[in-house]
């Protein structure tokens, strides 16, 4: 009999996957669970392992992009092993369980009988209240499990999941690219429909696990040469680690600007020339906004539209800080396992001044002024998506360290794509750190409802004039951009020429005379 061998589902909002490296030749007699051929997606790589014994097809060559489901081979395994070859210790088991064998012949029972139940968009937010299908995971008719992800959602602010709550036959109703309000159906999940024949119950794929495990390959290659903004498959990266390709001169095709394995190999056939920056070229390309560019687009017009924004400026002297992190960041990073970075210190500082400014940290409502008696520290981040602004809730009661590792979490997350819809909901005040990409002066858009946001920006070494001397001071401007309708001006100058003194004071912010001991305490 005559098997294909099939493109797994490998993860979530992966729909293709192009064929790295066949490790076994067509017309190869393979064994059971061997490994046939390594495959590549844009999140990992991965193997593709033989299901029975006997006489390899390759139906797909190297570099081919296969979508999920299509076949990359076939197997004969009515095919006698070669003489010499070892005997199948998985097929030479298979008759003393002729039940076993038989078993694929009907299909199993249905997982659970709830007949055909609805899968609504839930709740996902406190502001939201619409959602767009992003893309399904799962075809019409699949016989989907439990808890097995079928669609993709995008909100406003965030990209999530939806998964199926019993498994069953999937009916979808929602399309691609709608538009659904929570509470709206987006499919139907026939639970009354029997398990297909040949289809192995969830609690079979962990058994699976071992035998990918036991490959002697090494799936990804040290990337240490590969600096950390620029990204690549792991194959990509194995290449440019063993073939000492400067990835800074390479021009990633991949999404996001990933670095694939095809434009390693064009860099390696065109030594020196940066691939993708062909001279006197007048191409041009276009691509779909994500929703969640559309939102921050449509936002920040929102917000130069809807508020009376102004925008006030100071400077920060960066000494004091600079040196008590110099002198005290081992033993910080020691005792609280995080390192001590500045942000501690300015939203420490703009927690204070909030508390004494409120104004600075409420917003409008409608003809309402509302106050907040906490302070919950937005910051901005630039994630692979767009701009995203997680929350620090209740910032005023964390130490520094807290702060610190709050700041951590959410940026990794960012990064990874992982925040959820909770996490960057709410907030009082923003801080944006247009420094750490070089900015040394900008104007920041209030980030709405909140009215006011505080811009970070490069430190730079200026001659400044100190008591009758010109110095060289490491310095900061700091912007803070807000409402004029609920802030005023002597209320915005007043906030930023605290927050300016406390920062160039930090042992104000440490409530000590000894500085070590408030750190440790902090």
């Amino acid at each position: 009999m005559v098997i294909e061998i099939k493109v797994p589902t490998v993860g979530e909002s992966i729909s293709e996957v192009t064929i790295a490296k066949w490790l076994k030749k067509d017309g190869d007699y393979v064994q059971q669970d061997e490994v046939l051929c390594e495959m590549e997606s844009e999140k990992a790589t991965f193997e593709l392992n033989a299901e029975k014994a006997g006489i390899l097809k390759i139906a797909a060559a190297e570099g081919a992009t296969l979508k999920i489901g299509d076949v990359a081979c076939t197997i004969d395994t009515a095919a006698a092993p070669p003489a010499g070859a070892p005997a199948p210790a998985a097929p030479a088991a298979a008759p003393a369980t002729p039940a076993t064998e038989a078993a694929p012949a009907a299909p199993a029972a249905p997982a659970v009988n709830k007949g055909t139940i609805e899968m609504k968009v839930p709740t996902v937010g406190e502001s939201i209240s619409e959602v767009t299908l992003v893309k399904w995971t799962k075809k019409d008719g699949d016989y989907v499990e439990r808890d097995e992800v079928i669609c993709e959602l995008e909100s406003e602010k965030a990209t999530f999941e939806l998964n199926a709550e019993e498994a069953g036959v999937l009916i979808q109703v929602a399309k691609e690219g709608d538009t659904l309000k929570i509470g709206d159906v987006a499919c139907k999940i026939d639970t009354s429909a029997p398990r297909p024949a040949g289809k192995a119950a969830p609690a079979a794929a962990p058994a699976a696990q071992p035998a990918k495990a036991a490959a002697p390959q090494a799936q990804q290659a040290p990337v240490t040469a590969i600096p950390n903004d620029i990204k690549t498959t792991p194959v990509a990266a194995a290449v440019i680690a063993d073939k000492h390709v400067d990835a800074s001169t390479i021009k990633g095709s991949g999404a996001h600007g990933k670095i694939m394995k095809d434009d390693v190999y064009a860099a390696l056939q065109n030594p020196g020339v940066a691939i993708g920056q062909e001279m006197f070229s007048r191409g041009e390309r276009r691509e779909k906004m994500s929703n969640l560019r559309k939102t921050v687009s449509r936002r920040l017009v929102e917000a130069k539209n809807t508020t009376a924004m102004l925008t006030t400026f100071n400077e920060v002297d960066m000494t004091n800080i600079m040196a008590l992190r110099a002198k005290y960041k081992e033993v910080f990073k020691k005792q609280h396992e995080v390192n001590l970075g500045f942000m501690s210190f300015f939203t420490k500082a703009c927690c204070f001044a909030l508390q004494e400014f409120p104004s600075v940290n409420a917003y409008i409502d409608g003809e309402e002024l509302v106050y907040h008696d906490y302070c919950d520290i937005s910051i901005a981040v630039s994630a692979p998506k767009g701009l995203v602004v997680p929350v620090i809730r209740n910032a005023e009661s964390l130490d520094m360290a807290g702060i610190e590792k709050a700041v951590v979490e959410l940026a990794t997350k960012a990064r990874d794509n992982k925040l959820t819809v909770p996490e960057m909901t709410g907030g009082t005040f923003t801080i944006t750190n247009g420094g750490v990409f070089g900015s040394l002066m900008s104007t920041p858009i209030i980030n709405i409802p909140q009215s006011a946001i505080l811009g970070m920006h490069k430190i730079q070494e200026r001659p400044m004039a100190i008591d009758g001397q010109v110095v060289i001071r490491p310095m900061m401007y700091v912007a803070l951009s807000y409402d004029h309708r609920i802030i005023d001006g002597r209320e915005s100058v007043s906030f930023l020429v605290r927050v300016k003194e406390m920062l160039e004071n930090p042992e104000q912010l440490l409530f000590g005379k000894d500085p070590l001991k408030a750190l440790l305490k902090l």
